[in-house]
């Protein structure tokens, strides 16, 4: 059966592959700091249940305490190796079955293999923290092999670290009107998506969170990666498909090559 994306909104999807589910950076609130979720509902409850939730780094909008709470007690949470060290909060999910991860690291969930991939990001717990933890990319492998990118800009290696896959779930904005350092907009996501070969790829990370007080600044940073990371794949990437969900969307994906 093939493996189907869900797209709740920012970084957070859910994977489902031969009847597990995966949940990556999940984000489960209307608000955070000063952030509000301006589009898309906050995800329903039915979103919570997994077998496997993914923490691709330490920043708030991806390693998000309160959310991780409301996971069911047992769930399996990858996180960088060192999150529980910069972030206290983490060592109070005992309910939690907790996996401190690195690049090259796999570890099986069912029947699933998941491996830790690098990402060109900073991996530090912001505004500040001292305690440092690599950023992370997952490759997912069942029927299919899925590469949840997190945050990353791009990087040399990127093709070689993460291997051939049959989908990616890519970055293709942010939350704000600008985007710093390592992290992909619309044009750098269709050149990753050249460089990795996939058929199939989902644009997420984008037309969700954005700051308050801020709607009429730079908005088309907010409307337009989705739409824009299409049109510059077909040009960069001619012959793979690009799934551009809406919130609470859905979409299967072809198995492994």
């Amino acid at each position: 059966m093939p493996a189907e994306v869900t797209w709740w909104g920012h970084a957070t999807c859910t994977l489902e592959d031969s009847g597990t589910r995966v949940l990556t950076d999940p984000l489960f609130a209307r608000r955070l700091a000063h952030l509000r979720r301006r589009r898309g509902a906050v995800p329903p409850p039915e979103a919570l249940r997994a077998d496997v939730a993914l923490v691709s780094h330490l920043h708030a909008d991806h390693l998000h305490v309160p959310s991780l709470a409301r996971l069911a007690p047992g769930t399996r949470l990858l996180v960088p190796r060192g999150a529980p060290d910069a972030v206290p909060g983490l060592r109070r999910l005992t309910a939690l079955d907790v996996t401190e991860m690195a690049p090259g690291d796999v570890t099986s969930v069912g029947p699933l293999a998941v491996r830790a991939v690098p990402a060109l990001h900073d991996g530090r717990r912001l505004p500040v923290g001292r305690h440092r933890a690599p950023a992370l990319g997952y490759v997912v492998e069942g029927a299919a092999r899925t590469y949840f990118a997190g945050d990353t800009g791009l990087f040399e290696d990127m093709a070689k670290e993460v291997g051939p896959v049959d989908a990616a779930l890519l970055p293709v904005g942010g939350w704000g009107p600008y985007l710093g350092d390592g992290h992909l907009d619309a044009g750098r996501a269709a050149q990753a998506l050249a460089l990795l070969g996939a058929p199939s790829a989902v644009p997420v990370h984008y037309g969700t969170y954005w700051p308050i007080g801020m709607d009429a600044v730079r908005p088309h940073e907010f409307h337009a990666p989705g739409q824009e990371f299409e049109r510059l794949a077909a040009r960069h990437a001619p012959e793979a498909v690009v799934h551009r969900l809406g919130h609470g969307e859905s979409v299967r994906l072809g198995g492994a090559r």
